[in-house]
């Protein structure tokens, strides 16, 4: 081995040391790094077309050709899934930013604005909680037609109001530090402790609730997909797959078995690495 060699598993030995990740931590990061291998480079692990039919492969069982059989189409299932981890998680992903953006403007204005602000913002978020996550993406969807970004945007406004009420408390906490304190009186411009001291310090909880709540919004996504309010078939996409494969679940059990395994497997992972992030950071 060469000495980068050893000075680089020397650094990995030390972290793993220092860090001392749990057994769930390790194999919850194991399988997200899968998924977004998955997701980013579907070709690598499924070549194939997901969207290529073949009639006469129609309905065929698990087998060494086809790991996790074919649908209706003769379209491999196993291709399909890998092919619509890209979409599935992109989803999740694009609605928990949402959720995070709209959350941080209804923060800084409850949690750093003045009293009628506070007051004006707290009560939309109150508003915006009597509503059930999902009838509140049902609600939005009602007004604006199904779609893939529609529902991507339905799902980050249910998820909100959560997250906006953390980083009200988190925004509050901050503003009465002492360090954002001292630096009003060393003279620093309110950007410049917004920036510096009160954004950073308030918002690095969220990260980790973010985590933890990404597998929230991957099933919310995949349900709404389900009822056809998602991306449409025959796109290659968790929930679209679900919902095509209940009509042959009696005859054909692996198409609602396999991305209903990859849903809950992914939603799993994400929730688990979440509370463990979060136990650490309080451990902290």
């Amino acid at each position: 081995m060469s000495a980068v060699g050893t000075v680089r598993t020397a650094g990995v030995v030390r972290w793993f040391a220092r860090v001392r990740p749990r057994p769930v931590e390790v194999v919850c990061v194991v399988v997200i790094v899968l998924l977004v291998v998955a997701a980013a480079l579907p070709w690598l692990l499924a070549p194939g077309d997901p969207l290529a039919i073949d009639p006469t492969q129609a309905f065929q069982g698990p087998s060494f050709a086809h790991p996790l059989g074919t649908d209706e189409s003769g379209r491999d299932t196993l291709t399909r899934l890998v092919h619509g981890a890209g979409p599935s998680l992109l989803i999740g992903l694009c609605a928990t930013g949402i959720g995070v953006a709209l959350a941080l403007v209804l923060g800084v204005a409850s949690g750093l604005g003045p009293r009628w602000l506070d007051f004006t913002s707290t009560r939309l978020v109150e508003v915006m909680f009597a509503f059930p996550g999902v009838l509140l993406a049902l609600l939005f969807l009602a007004l604006t037609g199904p779609g893939a970004w529609t529902t991507t945007i339905a799902v980050g406004l249910a998820v909100a109001p959560g997250y906006a009420r953390i980083l009200r408390g988190e925004f509050r906490r901050v503003r009465d530090a002492g360090y954002v304190e001292q630096s009003l009186l060393l003279g620093h411009a309110w950007w410049h402790r917004f920036a510096r001291h009160i954004l950073p310090n308030a918002i690095a909880g969220v990260f980790v609730v973010a985590t933890l709540g990404l597998g929230q919004t991957i099933v919310w996504a995949a349900a709404l997909s389900y009822l056809g309010l998602g991306t449409p078939p025959p796109a290659a996409e968790w929930g679209a797959m679900l919902s095509a494969g209940r009509t042959y679940l009696l005859t054909a059990p692996w198409l609602t078995l396999a991305p209903g395994a990859a849903t809950v497997l992914a939603a799993a992972s994400t929730t688990l690495l979440g509370r463990a992030l979060e136990q650490r950071r309080r451990e902290s």
